[in-house]
């Protein structure tokens, strides 16, 4: 498209061309007729003069004169007088088109500017401005031009960086987002949501919900909304990767102000964890009480017929009071582990770490058993290196290591071996305690370190035992900044490997 400074300047130096080849042309048809009445004026002027001599002419020989003076071709002008007139116009002519072109340059050109600058900024190219400082009235409209760019281009600026955050925090909450159209196509869809469902984002947009193989659950759930047109939340279970998760999921009509449908959006929070919590709170609950129970009800039981005259039956009143005594120690050292276990938990619970030499924590925790292992003709056999630094607590690394040896005594058969070894491996120690017990099936690892729960729960009990001893364990590892793990094989035995990182040197 031509600019409307160049279209003037065309269309003048046309018109200013054609004016001046006319005017050179009636100028040029116009010139004989004037030399003709100025030789006609100069033969009378002549003939006048011979009159006045007294020269008499006859009136033939006056015309011959005429004609002589006048010459033969009287109609064609000198070539003089046209290359002058051409000389002229054209100087004319360029100065008058120069004289345009400032004109134009000064007034025309700062239109086209804006008008270049403005549909450059209707295509969305907000960093177009019009160049043009010469002053006068056409700079006030180039500046307004130039602002209104750089307000577009803030605008647009801010626009990118709202959407791209927007954009970032959809993408990165942690619940999943699903938006469906007026037209029930999927229109936008999280990467967590993805994942739950495990699918792809480019084959998920634009189809709608009912075949993008959805779960059927959060189908059926957006056709309830679709036709109450009501918000609607309820508790599904969908089947990924990781196994069953369970879900959260609210999922409500998009309706504008004037009452028009837009879609639906639904929002889902993954409460698989807080589900699995709860159920470990029930069951601890539930653990407590009955452990509880068991002692009170022994307790209250053996009192309640030393009462009702066994009292007076001396060697059965000795039985009852040493089962009252032992099932009151029972409940003394379920009732300490609990507050040992509360207090480890509690927030701002801090270890007196300090340089510990792993070998007199490994004598210390065996010299503690000694007496469960005399008693079950069990022997224990070290294998450590004879200076080894860790970083710990001692009092409280030697309740793991003697939660450990305990587990290992009790689960095995007399006369077995206890094996307890540490290394150093990768700026950690590990302290590993091996037996030859029961063993532990592949399915309860996982649950081992809960409060209460026990693989073989009646041999738990019998063995005095609160359950508790593996969750405090797992708790003082994880305040030294360790690890604990566990390989078991039924009927083979068990190691409890533990790792504390080293003292620095």
């Amino acid at each position: 498209m031509k600019s409307l400074q160049r279209q003037l300047f065309l269309a003048f130096t046309l018109i200013m061309a054609l004016t001046l080849g006319g005017l050179a042309i009636v100028l040029g048809q116009t010139f004989p007729i004037l030399q003709l009445q100025e030789s006609s004026s100069e033969s009378e002027s002549i003939v006048r003069h011979l009159d006045e001599m007294g020269i008499a002419m006859e009136n033939s020989e006056r015309e011959e004169l005429r004609q002589r003076i006048e010459g033969e071709d009287p109609g064609v002008a000198p070539v003089q007088f046209l290359r002058l007139i051409v000389i002229v116009f054209t100087v004319a002519f360029i100065v008058t088109v120069i004289v345009f072109h400032r004109l134009t340059d000064r007034y025309i050109r700062p239109i086209d500017l804006v008008t270049a600058t403005t549909m450059e900024l209707a295509k969305g190219n907000y960093s177009a401005r019009a160049g043009w400082t010469a002053p006068g009235t056409q700079l006030g409209m180039v500046t307004a031009v130039n602002a209104l760019a750089r307000n577009l281009q803030e605008m647009e600026s801010m626009r990118e960086t709202e959407a791209e955050r927007l954009e970032t925090l959809i993408a990165n909450m942690g619940s999943g987002l699903l938006m469906i159209g007026r037209n029930s196509e999927i229109s936008m869809a999280n990467s967590f949501f993805l994942n739950q469902i495990g699918k792809d984002d480019d084959r998920l947009i634009g189809i709608p919900y009912k075949a993008a193989a959805l779960p059927e659950a959060l189908v059926i759930l957006i056709d309830t909304v679709s036709i109450r047109e009501k918000p609607v939340t309820e508790q599904i279970d969908i089947i990924a990767e990781t196994g069953i998760r369970t879900m959260a999921v609210y999922s409500a009509p998009v309706i504008d102000k004037h009452g028009g449908w837009l879609g639906i959006v639904v929002v889902m929070h993954d409460i698989s964890e807080l589900i699995r919590l709860e159920k470990i709170r029930k069951d601890f609950v539930a653990n407590v009480s009955h452990e509880l129970r068991t002692p009170v009800t022994s307790i209250k039981g053996f009192s309640e017929t030393l009462m009702d005259g066994a009292i007076q039956d001396e060697s059965a009143a000795m039985q009852f009071l040493e089962i009252i005594h032992g099932e009151s120690g029972r409940l003394e050292m379920l009732i300490e582990d609990l507050l040992d276990l509360s207090k480890i938990e509690k927030e701002g619970y801090v270890l007196r770490l300090q340089p510990v030499n792993v070998n007199e924590v490994i004598e210390r925790s065996v010299r503690s058993i000694s007496g469960r292992l005399k008693n079950r003709e069990m022997t224990v056999e070290v294998d450590y290196p004879h200076e080894l630094l860790i970083k710990a607590d001692p009092e409280r690394l030697v309740q793991v290591l003697v939660n450990l040896l305990t587990n290992a005594v009790s689960y095995s058969k007399p006369g077995t071996l206890i094996k307890v070894t540490a290394a150093e491996t990768a700026g950690m120690a590990s302290i590993s305690v091996t037996d030859q017990g029961i063993g532990i099936p592949a399915e309860e690892l996982p649950r081992l370190f809960e409060r209460f729960y026990r693989v073989d729960k009646a041999r738990s009990r019998d063995s005095g035992g609160t359950g508790l001893g593996l969750s405090i364990v797992k708790h003082l590892v994880d305040l030294h900044g360790g690890t604990i793990t566990v390989e078991s094989e039924p009927g083979k035995g068990s190691t409890f490997t533990v790792s504390i990182p080293l003292a620095d040197k």
